[in-house]
């Protein structure tokens, strides 16, 4: 079962990294792939044997090599690539699918304090670009594709692109979409321009009355 794992963890690393050249350099080189060798470790004796103190230890230790924090309870399928690594964390209620690739600097990451699922689920060869934080118990959709830098704080459907902060939709199968997704108003700012015409209209009522009564 081990074995199994590694070898789809470093074929994934095959596929999807044009500067891998064979198995046995992606074996003793990638952070990445050695991450997911002690995650899958720390999962065991977190899950199975329950003990959590050693499990997190191995974590602690998997982070200190490697730059990568995923939590031992986390369930990460076989098939999955972090390419470089440096700085992603992946939090505990997290699921990751075969085929997802998740670049540096990236955060499957919750919004609080709260319990139960507060981590993301992140389908099959879904795409999660450098420095982007999913924060949430919500699910990514298979095939989509987070941007560089985006902040997703809602469900993305399948075969999405999401970028910006907030994170919106701006393409579905490769098609642009204006209007799955709209613009907000910002509600503070609308208040803040309606006090303002608020106030020059006070000042000019004000105006008047002082030329009035100079007048006299």
């Amino acid at each position: 079962m081990f074995f199994r794992k590694l070898r789809a963890d470093i074929g994934a690393a095959m596929r999807n990294d044009p500067a891998a050249r064979n198995r046995f350099e992606v074996y003793l080189t990638y952070g990445g792939v050695r991450a997911l060798i002690w995650h899958r470790r720390a999962y065991f004796f977190y899950t199975r044997l329950h003990f959590k103190t050693l499990a997190r230890m191995m974590s602690s230790w998997a982070k200190f090599k490697t730059g990568i924090e995923i939590h031992p309870a986390a369930k990460i399928a076989p098939g999955v690539f972090i390419d470089h690594g440096a700085g992603v964390v992946i939090g505990e209620t997290a699921e990751v699918e075969e085929g997802v690739v998740i670049y540096q600097g990236v955060t499957l990451g919750g919004t609080g304090k709260e319990k139960g699922k507060r981590h993301p689920t992140v389908k099959r060869n879904a795409v999660i670009s450098c420095g982007a934080k999913v924060l949430g118990g919500f699910t990514v959709g298979e095939g989509a594709r987070i941007g560089a830098g985006a902040v997703v704080l809602k469900e993305v459907p399948p075969y999405a692109t999401v970028v910006g902060v907030p994170g919106r939709v701006v393409r579905i199968n490769g098609e642009k979409t204006q209007t799955l997704i709209p613009e907000r108003e910002d509600p503070v700012l609308k208040e803040l321009c309606a006090l303002r015409e608020r106030v020059f209209a006070l000042e000019e009522q004000l105006q008047e009355q002082k030329d009035k009564n100079d007048s006299k």
